[in-house]
């Protein structure tokens, strides 16, 4: 059973829930401009490392999903910074992203504050989600758009951005 990356996606690009696969391109309005989300869901498995390398460079935005009710889910993430910090660029958009938040308490592994003191001590913002109720689902993919545009309007203050292709891409 997976981190429910592929559910979440699914549950914003068209408010739907599924067990179901899926990648997508959409746009979304924000602040009165259109934005093209370009979305890979990579597959956070040790074998898919070396290929999903490959991405990193192209990635303005990075959502850094584990699933609440499996530890090593959670525990998996700073290899994966590792991997972002060796690969991606310097200024590249994360959100660390706890998924499976319906989830009764009995079966969470892991609790909110130590995936907010993980974010924390990487300096990235930290939503707890579920794509089976639609919790801060929005919330996460409007964050990290709105981030990347705020990091791409203060490198380049000579042009207002109306359209942007970003990748949000997640592990």
């Amino acid at each position: 059973v997976g981190v429910g990356k592929s559910c979440l996606l699914l549950r914003f690009s068209d408010g739907s829930f599924t067990t179901s696969f899926i990648t997508t391109i959409g746009t979304i309005e924000l602040d009165q401009k259109r934005i093209k989300l370009q979305i890979w869901d990579t597959a956070g498995q040790e074998r898919f490392r070396t290929i999903t390398t490959a991405y990193y460079r192209g990635a303005m935005g990075i959502l850094l999903v584990y699933d609440v009710t499996d530890e090593s889910s959670f525990n998996n993430i700073r290899n994966w910074i590792r991997n972002i910090e060796q690969h991606a660029s310097d200024n590249v958009n994360k959100i660390l992203v706890g998924n499976k938040a319906d989830m009764d308490e009995s079966k969470r592994a892991v609790p909110t504050s130590k995936g907010q003191a993980l974010a924390d001590e990487y300096g990235i913002k930290f939503f707890e989600t579920s794509a089976k109720t639609n919790l801060n689902v929005e919330e996460v993919f409007f964050s990290i758009a709105r981030d990347i545009k705020q990091r791409l309007a203060d490198t380049d203050s000579k042009s207002e951005v109306t359209f942007m292709f970003l990748y949000v891409w997640f592990i």
